[in-house]
């Protein structure tokens, strides 16, 4: 398979991580011309048997873009993609909201998209790019040196490059070689995921209900289908995910006051944890984070892919416009990205905990103040707005 040995041992740039984010920045990086290597397996292909992903995203206008200028979007099967129209929310005192992508003047309000569906169109992508050396194997070694970062494999093989980029997630690698200071808040709930066929259809609708303090998501599919996304307290999850499916279907019925009427579950029930995790610093010398390395937010917004995929953006945008003499690697240049993603990370992570946290109150006055805060925002067009705006990236 072409790029994917370790023969050339200096590169501009080493991406340690493989998920979207990881394999979207080296795509990026080594399209502007840079000699990159991708420390990352495969994606493992999609069993025969599954009708969908367990695991959906639902992509903003900014990811689309990007992945679109990589060439990466065209290449999709757009018909295992589902635009979102139209969203609607319920609080648990029966206020709603309705956010419109006509009211808003836009296409769409985001696209649902299936994890292995990008990731195998990014390793399409990856394995024609000339300048990429895809390095099948874990990095266990990092030594910063002044002129470049030199990275020790499993494999026994040494590589330097001028950058490493950590791109290897939530518990990252790369991040504790820089000592970059983790908080991290557990939610003590699990995200509960399975795909289901509906019997009403969903007219590309996301659906969102907050009750007793949990969340529950159905994002639109192609045919008919929906994907469950349920914020559930970590023991409530344990027993959604022991239930068979169809008692899973009957549950999410239920839950969801039969909005979609009957389901049928196509996909078994998985689980993450939720948390909130911040970093003290997104760079060092020679050394910078992206995606669940660089944050972690609650997924109640659907934004944590977005925002790492920014992340992945604003990078490869430095960079470009750095000046001739700076090494990518200069200390100045990387704390013009750090600065660049501050606001933006800080923005989604004080909106999403601070939802999270009002929805996980409980009692009659908190629910009425709840209730009343989404009739205001639902009664003002330009606040409404705003939020789509944020939304979309």
């Amino acid at each position: 398979m072409p790029g994917m040995s370790a023969s050339h041992q200096s590169f501009h740039v080493a991406v340690v991580g493989g998920g979207l984010v990881g394999k979207t920045a080296a795509l990026a990086l080594t399209q502007a011309g840079l000699r990159v290597a991708l420390l990352a397996q495969p994606t493992a292909p999609r069993p025969a048997d599954a009708v969908f992903d367990a695991r959906i995203y639902a992509l903003s206008s900014s990811s689309q873009t990007l992945l679109e200028r990589l060439r990466v979007w065209q290449a999709l099967d757009h018909s295992r993609l589902s635009p979102v129209y139209d969203m609607r929310v319920w609080g648990d005192a029966h206020a709603e909201l309705h956010f419109s992508a006509f009211q808003a003047s836009v296409a769409q309000l985001a696209w649902i998209v299936e994890s292995s569906l990008i990731e195998q169109s990014l390793d399409a992508a990856l394995r024609f790019q000339p300048n990429l050396t895809w390095i099948d194997t874990r990095a266990q070694g990092l030594d910063v040196k002044p002129d470049a970062a030199v990275l020790g494999l499993a494999n026994g093989q040494v590589i330097e490059a001028d950058l490493v980029v950590g791109a290897d997630g939530a518990h990252s690698w790369v991040r504790a070689q820089i000592g970059s200071k983790v908080e991290r808040r557990d939610y003590r709930q699990t995200g509960v995921v399975a795909n289901f066929k509906a019997a009403k259809p969903h007219g590309e609708t996301a659906y969102q209900w907050f009750k007793d303090g949990e969340i529950i998501a159905l994002l639109p599919l192609p045919d008919g289908h929906v994907s469950l996304v349920w914020s559930a307290r970590t023991e409530h999850a344990s027993e959604l995910i022991a239930l068979d499916p169809a008692q899973l279907a009957a549950a999410v019925e239920k839950v969801t006051q039969g909005q979609l009427g009957a389901l049928e579950c196509v996909t078994p029930a998985q689980g993450f944890p939720l948390a909130l995790q911040t970093v003290d610093r997104l760079v060092a010398p020679r050394v910078a984070l992206v995606g669940d390395a660089a944050h972690l937010i609650h997924p109640l917004a659907g934004q944590g892919m977005n925002l790492g995929l920014r992340d992945a953006a604003a990078l490869v945008d430095v960079i470009a416009k750095k000046e001739p003499f700076r090494d990518l690697g200069d200390p100045v240049l990387l704390r013009r990205y750090e600065r660049s993603r501050r606001e933006d990370i800080g923005a989604l992570m004080i909106a999403t905990d601070g939802l999270q946290r009002l929805f996980s109150l409980p009692g009659t006055v908190a629910r009425a103040v709840r209730d009343t805060g989404m009739a205001l925002v639902g009664a003002q067009p330009l606040i409404k707005r705003w939020l789509v705006s944020a939304a979309l990236g």
